[in-house]
Formats: structure tokens, C-alpha cells, sequence
């Protein structure tokens, strides 16, 4: 039975929309639940906040992580709950969603929700996060173009715990273990919206927009991707050897 949960925020200068999406998170949290903070050395009022808000969040650390990766890596190094929940610092989650989560890994490894894209002030942009993306099934098709959003993401920790610290090689979390789950585990598509995702100009991620990187870069992305989940499935393969 899957009872404990980890929420697992990583934040960096989110001092605007910090407060609504806390709140909106502590509203689900049953006993026994837990919510992790890594702030990787904001300059803004975003650790204010997070201090107001203690012990009903526990901060893992805040200095400097060096990115979005390495601040998630932390976090789930920390975590210690049967099921890990991304979060973004800027979204609102909908009622309900802890508890969607806590039924689909009954029967799953990780799931993943919708969610309502909207603008800075929450007005609906008509579109979802997988009608932008689009949702891909196997893994050479997600290597190429990647359909798991770390915000819609949650997975049974247990399953996954071998792949951190994350690997320096790639430069998206959700990504990675997205593939890991594609190869080794059971996903599961939740189509109801459980999230109101946030565009607001000045996102870590670029999702449904045109990458940044050039060609070059990207087929350099990719083959840090696979060395990674090589380097994942050699290590699960000699550790189940005699």
C-alpha cells in the first residue's frame, strides 16, 4: 500500500507566484506527507517566504545547486516518502490531484496528469500541456522528442531510487526518468486536468515552445540522455547479477 508522499519544489528567484502555489500544495498533504524545498541561492524575496512558511515545508538547502537538474537531484536524494511529486514554484495545483496520484500508482510506476496552460494571472489559454506537447509512447520516439513534464510527473520512489544523484550528462530531470520509466517500468496517462501551469515569460522550461539550443546541441542533449540511461540499466544489470 502506498500511503507517504514527497512533494519535491525546486525554486530560484519564484518569489512572485511562490505563496499560491505553496498553499496550494499544503492544502492536499495527508499525515505523514511531506513537502521538500531546494532554493538554489535566489536573490529575490523567494527564501522569505519559504522561512514564513516552515516547518509546514522543510528546506533541503539554499545554496548555490547550479541549475534545475542539479537542485531536483537534491531534492530526491532527500526525499523519503513512498511516492516523489514534482512541483514547479510557479503553477496552482487543483483539488484532487494527491489523491489521483496516490490511486493510479496502485497499479503503476509513474503517472502522469494534465494541465491547463494559463498566463501570469491564471486566465486559460483554451490549450493542455498534452495537446501542445503531444503524448508519445516508447522510448526511441520520447528520446527524440521528449513527452514527459516534470510538473505532471509522479513515480513510485523505490522503483527509480538507483538513478541519483541525476547524471551530469543530461539537462532535463523529468526527461531522463521519463525514459527510465518508458524501459523498466509502467506508465500511466491521467487526461484530467489537475494543474494550472503557468507561462509567464521567464519559465525554467520551454515547454510546447521552440528549443533553444541549436541542432548541434540538441543531438548532444540526446546522446548525454542515452549515455545516462545506458549507464542506468548497466548499473540495475550488475547489481541483479550473482
Amino acid at each position: 500500500m502506498l500511503n507517504n508522499i514527497s512533494v519535491c519544489l525546486a525554486t530560484y528567484n519564484g518569489a512572485d507566484h511562490l505563496r499560491e502555489q505553496i498553499d496550494s500544495i499544503v492544502a492536499q498533504l495527508l499525515p505523514g506527507d511531506e513537502l521538500l524545498v531546494a532554493d538554489d541561492a535566489s536573490t529575490d524575496k523567494t527564501l522569505s517566504i519559504l522561512r514564513a512558511y516552515e516547518p509546514v515545508l522543510s528546506l533541503v538547502a539554499t545554496d548555490r545547486a547550479g541549475g534545475v537538474v542539479a537542485n531536483f537531484s537534491r531534492l530526491l536524494m532527500a526525499a523519503s516518502g513512498d511516492i516523489v511529486v514534482f512541483s514547479d514554484q510557479d503553477d496552482v495545483w487543483l483539488p484532487g490531484r494527491l489523491e489521483c496520484i496516490r490511486r493510479e500508482l496502485l497499479c503503476a510506476d509513474m503517472v502522469q496528469l494534465d494541465g491547463a496552460i494559463v498566463d501570469a494571472n491564471l486566465q486559460p489559454s483554451g490549450n493542455t500541456i498534452s495537446s501542445v506537447i503531444g503524448i508519445r509512447n516508447g522510448f526511441w520516439r520520447n528520446l527524440w522528442r521528449n513527452s514527459f513534464v516534470g510538473c505532471c510527473l509522479a513515480f513510485r520512489r523505490r522503483k527509480f531510487v538507483d538513478a541519483w544523484p541525476l547524471p551530469k550528462t543530461i539537462h532535463m530531470h523529468d526527461w531522463y526518468l521519463g525514459l527510465i520509466a518508458t524501459l523498466f517500468g509502467k506508465v500511466t496517462r491521467v487526461p484530467e486536468v489537475y494543474l494550472l501551469y503557468r507561462r509567464h515569460g521567464a519559465n525554467a522550461s520551454t515547454t510546447g515552445e521552440k528549443s533553444k539550443f541549436s541542432l548541434m546541441q540538441q543531438l548532444v542533449n540526446r546522446a548525454g540522455m542515452l549515455l545516462a540511461v545506458f549507464s542506468f540499466a548497466l548499473r540495475r544489470l550488475c547489481a541483479r547479477s550473482p
